[in-house]
């Protein structure tokens, strides 16, 4: 009889626990309880540099699901994901909502503020290079540090948004990283086809030591989680269907997780592209492109020219391999060693 009271006392103290967990959850100072939304900000202190903070949402569905990270606004001209995420929380219901969603609105605020593409006013970093960051680095690797420890641990999935920066003129695709297990890279591939883009990059690049994650997405992946990153918009306008892509994508995903009803509208043929190549600028000056995002080039096409502040062609950048243009860039200003556009090749069935 003793020995059945302990195990029922045991059995009670578990149950118990599950329920305060589902009950509320935190993100940083941000708490939800079980069927509401709640949104604030994790602060990143000051230390050799001026602090910031990161807007973020967290809906706690009333019933147990999986937890889905969504970071908008890793590059602060980023705009359409970043407008997509401050719309989409208003349309979930969370009383309908099986998991967890965690909504990072801006994930770089100075950049944001400070209209900047790529790089922090701050620190000249590119936050999708510094991670998983440090907790006493620069403002970009604690931001990242922050992320790492408050989303992305704390997620089952996760989905880093991203579209055409403000000098780069894009098509959507979506990358599938192959940088985790067997499982995990099986599961991304699935959340690519789920989240509706028709061309998937394969990138079989990215490092696989969580302490050298380098990007959000791969830091997901290397810890085990499941990530994909999108590209939805083009020169960080609002005035295309980038905003409409992205929030599209994401009720796909939600449905694809069974955390919203519904089916998800998966790509039915998808274009695999398992071949890309940046290409980068060998000078400082400015660059005139040639070709337009979507556009199918032979080898040696030539897609744009680098000229000096005179006029005079520095450099013809051409492409090295037939495929389409994922991206390129439309504006003039380029220093030495910044992407001017991606080429990508389709695998062959």
């Amino acid at each position: 009889m003793k020995r059945f009271l302990c195990g029922f006392a045991l059995a009670f103290i578990l149950a118990t626990s599950v329920t305060a967990q589902r009950a509320e959850f935190a993100v940083g100072p941000v708490k939800a309880v079980a069927g509401t939304r709640a949104s604030g900000y994790i602060e990143i202190a000051p230390r050799m540099d001026a602090g910031t903070r990161i807007p973020i949402t967290v809906i706690h569905g009333a019933q147990p699901g999986p937890v889905l990270g969504l970071v908008a606004g890793t590059h602060g001209y980023e705009y359409a994901p970043i407008m997509a995420m401050q719309e989409f929380p208003r349309k979930v219901d969370p009383a309908q909502l099986a998991g967890t969603i965690i909504i990072v609105h801006v994930a770089n605020m100075p950049s944001f503020l400070g209209r900047t593409i790529y790089y922090s006013p701050v620190d000249q970093k590119n936050l999708n290079r510094v991670y998983p960051g440090k907790a006493d680095g620069t403002i970009s690797e604690r931001i990242a540090y922050a992320i790492t420890r408050e989303v992305i641990e704390k997620s089952d999935y996760v989905v880093d948004l991203h579209c055409g920066d403000g000098n780069e003129f894009l098509r959507p695709y979506t990358y599938w990283m192959t940088s985790g297990t067997p499982e995990v890279n099986e599961k991304s591939k699935e959340m690519a086809l789920a989240f509706g883009l028709d061309h998937i990059v394969i990138d079989n690049e990215r490092a696989s030591d969580p302490m050298q994650s380098v990007y959000t997405s791969n830091t997901a992946i290397t810890r085990g989680k499941p990530s994909i990153t999108t590209e939805t918009g083009a020169l960080g306008r609002l005035d295309d269907d980038g905003p409409a892509l992205a929030e599209r994508g994401v009720f796909n995903l939600l449905r694809h997780f069974q955390m919203l009803p519904g089916r998800p509208e998966r790509v039915e043929h998808p274009v695999w592209i398992e071949r890309s190549v940046v290409l980068r600028a060998s000078g400082t000056g400015t660059f005139h492109a040639r070709v337009k995002a979507g556009h199918t080039v032979a080898q040696g096409t030539l897609l744009g020219v680098v000229t000096d502040f005179f006029g005079t062609t520095i450099e013809e950048v051409r492409a090295p391999f037939a495929g389409e243009i994922l991206y390129v860039v439309t504006t003039p200003p380029v220093s030495k060693g910044e992407p001017l556009a991606m080429v990508g090749q389709a695998r062959r069935e």
